[in-house]
């Protein structure tokens, strides 16, 4: 009767540890498909830096039909990765996100036009015909042909503006003369179809002072009033940034890893290297936000033009506090 008394003992003590080490669940939702855009949360779960951690970390896809914010908003997700103008614009109509770290310290947002059309500079985009991305990504550029005191409705003294899509047609079909591409992506997608860097000029959002942050970490207010969730976002903020140093320094590595949870099989590994090479350059050295890059932010969407994405400078819609913690 001893040996079942002490067998029992034994089996409660070890439900009741495995109870005390079981993995915090979390839900990281994407901004876009698998790519080595975010190659660091992969890596981090691959290598087991969330288990270290003590995470069990999902990561769900993205994609054209797939609002981030909206995932967040019903519940299906703890994090989401998105840029600052459509989660200030979220917030400003009453989602009260809020920025709790900030991986990518610089943009990668880009126009690249084709030097055949005499483009040298942003002084002879007048009377061009420019590709512009939507849904909240038109903002700084808004912004910035607001800055050059150039009209965006087709007129002789402005630029006539193209809805464009993911993707690079318009630049090789010629229907435009300039196009958004990012440095990791669409720009490798125009080399790819047979352009090369001659036949270009490109114009980088950060160099022309009006760029807006991307790919920061959000979640709700609500989510940070409870301390145990601000620990668990800070060990995952803390795991995620040791993934994106892996990836850094073994992008091959890494791109394999992005490779392996593409579900679309649409990527290649020959673009996610070139990818990660390149995002690789827009990162920061910890996921701490740059306050100074937010406000920049701020002004940059405020001053965009007679729509501008928000009205008001905004309040609480970043916070180190998650960062702070992170060991």
């Amino acid at each position: 009767m001893k040996k079942f008394v002490l067998a029992g003992m034994a089996l409660a003590l070890a439900a009741s540890t495995g109870a005390a080490f079981a993995a915090d669940p979390l839900t990281l939702q994407l901004k876009w498909v698998a790519q080595a855009q975010f190659a660091g949360y992969f890596v981090a779960k691959e290598k087991g830096f969330y288990d270290e951690a003590g995470l069990d970390v999902t990561i769900k896809p993205g994609g054209p039909d797939v609002a981030p914010a909206q995932v967040l908003a019903g519940g299906g997700a703890d994090v989401i990765i998105d840029w600052m103008p459509s989660a200030l614009a979220a917030r400003e109509k009453g989602l009260p996100l809020v920025n709790i770290a900030q991986p990518f310290a610089k943009s990668g947002l880009m126009l690249t036009c084709r030097k055949e059309t005499g483009i040298a500079s942003p002084a002879d985009f007048k009377g061009k015909t420019l590709g512009v991305w939507f849904s909240g990504n038109e903002y700084p550029f808004l912004s910035w042909m607001s800055k050059l005191g150039l009209k965006t409705d087709g007129g002789p003294e402005g630029v006539t503006v193209i809805k464009q899509g993911f993707n690079v047609d318009p630049l090789i079909q010629k229907q435009a003369d300039c196009i958004s591409t990012m440095t990791y992506n669409e720009y490798g997608q125009v080399l790819d179809a047979g352009l090369k860097p001659e036949d270009l000029v490109v114009f980088k959002y950060e160099e022309q002072g009006v760029a807006t942050l991307e790919d920061g970490l959000y979640t709700l207010e609500s989510t940070l009033k409870d301390p145990a969730n601000v620990d668990r976002l800070a060990r995952f903020v803390g795991a995620s940034m040791k993934g994106w140093q892996y990836a850094g320094e073994h992008p091959d590595e890494a791109a394999e890893i992005v490779i392996d949870n593409d579900t679309t099989g649409a990527q290649t590994l020959e673009h996610q290297t070139f990818m990660m090479g390149e995002i690789a350059k827009l990162l920061g050295t910890s996921a701490t936000l740059d306050t100074a890059a937010a406000e920049n932010t701020v002004a940059v969407l405020l001053g965009g033009g007679s729509d501008p994405v928000i009205t008001k400078k905004p309040e609480g819609a970043w916070t180190s506090a998650v960062t702070d913690a992170v060991k």
